[in-house]
């Protein structure tokens, strides 16, 4: 009697296949039928992203592992991910399942050595590569920086690559930023947060500023160097920033979507050469959260 292998138990579900089928492109018309199936070679993303393991080792059942990896990177340049990212926060919104209480953080991902040696004109070949393929030095060797904006349910809203040495208070910007909703009917995606929760790296004069003239509620922990400057120039600092104790207490849902992103093993070790394909990859686990949330 013939089994589900143990390896495919995280496939996708007839539901959230279903789900994720209405929002990518339509099979071309043209040419040949497909000798493997769409589902299939999707579940070889899935799974090489949630094991980590070379394409070259995807098991044969999803289809051949040039296909699978040909589809992955064909899906990355023509923006299927982004999109497909986009139109589930669309549908969320549309649910109530969205919150737009959003925490803002930051991981470390170890580069592992097959990261290494992307070719010199891969910033010409594909778009939005940059020159430094999103590695830097940090104190633990080569490493990228994967910055993310959560909702109250720890789901990722939106993720930025930079090199492992950047610091996380220049990045609050470009995550809040990205940060685009849809609307179902008429009218202007949504952009903006209710509340902003980060911690004291996150706590400048120049993100409090950007905060507040867009009329968003900040709840930023202040390092101590900075209270004690405050208090040092008596009257001339200023009062003090407005701090919600009770809404902090929250910013832990950030650390809770960023622990399920590293649950893929292609997230938590950075496998891919370039930078866009590991900001794909980073996407797709984002995805199949976002799809198991609205399933």
């Amino acid at each position: 009697m013939p089994t589900l292998p143990p390896s495919a138990r995280h496939d996708l579900t007839d539901a959230e296949w279903t789900l994720l089928a209405t929002l990518l492109p339509a099979p071309s018309c043209r040419g040949r039928p497909r000798t493997w199936g769409l589902r299939s070679l999707v579940n070889g993303i899935f799974f090489r992203i949630r094991t980590g393991c070379p394409w070259r080792d995807v098991p044969e059942r999803y289809g051949p592992w040039w296909r699978i990896y040909h589809l992955f990177v064909r899906l990355r340049a023509d923006g299927v991910w982004q999109d497909v990212h986009t139109r589930l926060l669309a549908q969320a919104q549309h649910t109530g399942k969205l919150s737009w209480e959003v925490s803002v953080d930051s991981t470390t991902t170890r580069g592992h050595v097959h990261a290494a040696g992307a070719r010199k004109d891969s910033v010409t070949r594909h778009s939005g590569e940059p020159a430094h393929h999103g590695f830097g030095r940090s104190r633990g060797g080569w490493s990228t920086k994967i910055h993310v904006g959560t909702d109250a349910d720890c789901g990722v809203m939106s993720v930025v690559i930079t090199p492992g040495q950047a610091g996380d208070g220049p990045q609050m910007v470009p995550v809040l930023e990205k940060i685009r909703v849809p609307s179902t009917g008429r009218g202007r995606p949504r952009k903006r947060p209710e509340r902003v929760l980060a911690d004291k790296a996150y706590s400048s004069r120049a993100n409090r500023k950007y905060l507040r003239s867009r009329g968003i509620k900040a709840t930023i922990s202040q390092p101590k160097d900075q209270v004690a400057n405050r208090r040092r120039r008596g009257s001339a600092g200023g009062r003090p920033p407005a701090f919600d104790t009770a809404a902090y207490r929250r910013r832990n849902t950030v650390e809770r979507g960023i622990n399920r992103i590293k649950q893929h093993r292609g997230c938590a070790t950075r496998f891919d050469k370039l930078a866009v394909h590991f900001e794909a990859t980073v996407q797709v686990a984002v995805i199949r959260y976002w799809l198991k949330r609205l399933s």
